[in-house]
């Protein structure tokens, strides 16, 4: 798999796509920082959805117990083949690195059209 850096306006439409395509999965958060180092902040509970509010400039990463919010998202990148998801990384304008990785590579269905 490979990394694919995600431009802003793919946002919304890809993360409204996974939520669809994936609710359930099982998937845990990690925050790496250099202030705090690595810190796994929810591990292995089922993906509710990912969604990206422009007006707010927030990412929030929904599973089941935690409400997971990104403020002034800079980046986003996603490690995926053609048709499996193993992670998406979120980069803050903060430097810190929010990583949703999914249990097992996830197979996704091809994009609407």
């Amino acid at each position: 798999m490979t990394a694919k850096k995600l431009e802003k306006a793919e946002w919304g439409p890809y993360f409204d796509h996974l939520s669809k395509t994936l609710k359930g999965a099982q998937a845990e958060i990690e925050v790496a920082s250099l202030k705090l180092g690595d810190q796994v902040e929810a591990s292995w509970l089922p993906l509710i959805g990912l969604v990206y509010d422009p007006k707010d400039n927030i990412i929030e990463v929904a599973l089941d117990g935690i409400d997971h919010l990104i403020a002034k998202p800079r980046d986003v990148f996603v490690d995926a083949g053609e048709e499996a998801l193993a992670s998406v990384e979120i980069v803050d304008g903060d430097d810190n690195r929010q990583i949703v990785r999914f249990r097992q590579p996830l197979a996704l269905p091809p994009p609407a059209r």
